[in-house]
């Protein structure tokens, strides 16, 4: 018994000097941010999955050059069947196609693995767990969704491949989430996203096509890419450009204080400040970490709805009605400070104009108001959640 204690003592004592000299290897290794890429091309908006996958499935059986997939969750169930017969498929037609998954959030089957390499699709896990920080590097994932179909239409966004993402899981309803298709000159900025993860973790170079023709009254876009730091720099920069209104929307507010802080200070100065969470939680204790934020957030007047008609899986900053930035991370901790993200910002009044009335839906007509009544009511076992979800919220 007392071999047995020692072991477990060891054992515990290794992952957490695994985890913290890892993460303060990361932070030293980030370096300076990268600085966005500026550009312009034609952006659709989508936040239904059934529709948004009908679209990518069309573009990907027109392909006739290359299909490049980068999923963070891929399942292998209907939704994501689908999507692997038609990379199969143009595999077998002499296509160049890759699909790249998180090998945390996607493990398929090696039946699975096997029929895609017969096929002749070139298929790799990104951040695959290494030493010597391996605990550290199971958590580091990479948490980007990119496809680019032919080098002339790409995707990037919240959504992730499966079932659940087309609202077909009746335990969940709908799925709320938001992704761009996006075509024009910014397309080799996505490409060479792709090709900069790919080659990370198959050390196989890719080469980037020669930039593509502008499309007509094309629409301002900005990519950034951070890989576990920067991001709350950027959203640093967004919240200083605030005259009227922040909104915020969320699977996960575990900002820590910084960034806590941060909207505080919005709400503050007279900005109104709206936040969109969903009501029900994919994983356990996450929404129990996000009530501890909850009644400074009331204090100091932001307005604070969860999304109760299925599950709210988007990440969205909108500025006043000027400037939006759709991403693939999460307001957390996890996303600030250790996953691998990417994002676009869009500044162009018109092109906002045209999506507001979906954001605004979700916050008001499926958005039920967290109330100091909701908090008051709150049990002690809910309390007692909330406390072992704070010591773990930063990886959480």
């Amino acid at each position: 018994m007392r071999k047995l204690r020692w072991g477990l003592a060891a054992m515990l004592a290794w992952i957490s000097l695994d985890l913290y000299i890892g993460k303060k290897r990361h932070k030293r290794r980030s370096g300076e941010p990268a600085p966005p890429v500026k550009t312009s091309g034609n952006a659709a908006f989508f936040n239904q999955g059934d529709e948004l996958f009908t679209h990518m499935l069309q573009k990907m059986k027109q392909a006739d050059t290359c299909i490049h997939m980068h999923f963070y969750i891929f399942r292998d169930d209907d939704v994501g069947r689908e999507f692997l017969d038609v990379l199969m498929q143009k595999a077998s037609e002499g296509l160049d196609v890759r699909l790249l998954l998180d090998w945390v959030g996607a493990r398929l089957p090696l039946r699975t693995r096997r029929e895609l390499k017969k096929s002749g699709v070139l298929f790799s896990y990104a951040q695959k767990p290494r030493l010597p920080f391996l605990f550290y590097s199971i958590n580091e994932r990479n948490h980007r969704k990119v496809t680019v179909i032919d080098n002339k239409h790409a995707y990037i966004g919240g959504f992730n491949a499966g079932n659940e993402y087309a609202g077909s899981d009746p335990r969940i309803g709908i799925w709320r989430d938001y992704h761009l298709y996006v075509t024009g000159a910014a397309i080799p900025a996505l490409s060479r996203q792709f090709a900069r993860d790919w080659q990370t973790d198959t050390r196989e170079p890719l080469t980037i096509p020669d930039p593509v023709e502008a499309d007509s009254d094309p629409t301002p876009l900005e990519f950034r890419s951070t890989d576990g730091a920067h991001v709350t720099d950027h959203l640093k920069e967004l919240f200083a450009e605030a005259e009227t209104s922040v909104f915020i929307g969320t699977p996960y507010y575990i900002p820590g204080a910084d960034m806590h802080r941060e909207v505080i200070r919005l709400a503050q100065r007279g900005i109104k400040v709206r936040i969109l969470i969903p009501k029900h939680p994919d994983h356990p204790l996450v929404k129990d970490a996000a009530f501890p934020y909850f009644r400074e957030l009331l204090d100091a007047g932001v307005e604070v709805r969860q999304f109760a008609e299925g599950f709210y899986h988007a990440k969205v900053i909108l500025i006043d009605d000027h400037v939006i930035d759709i991403t693939t991370a999460n307001f957390d901790m996890r996303s600030f400070y250790i996953n691998h993200e990417a994002s676009c910002t869009i500044r162009d009044r018109s092109w906002i104009t045209s999506i507001r009335p979906g954001l605004d839906s979700d916050f008001y007509e499926y958005g039920e108001p967290i109330t100091y009544h909701l908090l008051s009511s709150r049990t002690w076992p809910d309390r007692l959640r909330e406390k072992t979800a704070t010591l773990i919220s930063s990886w959480m």
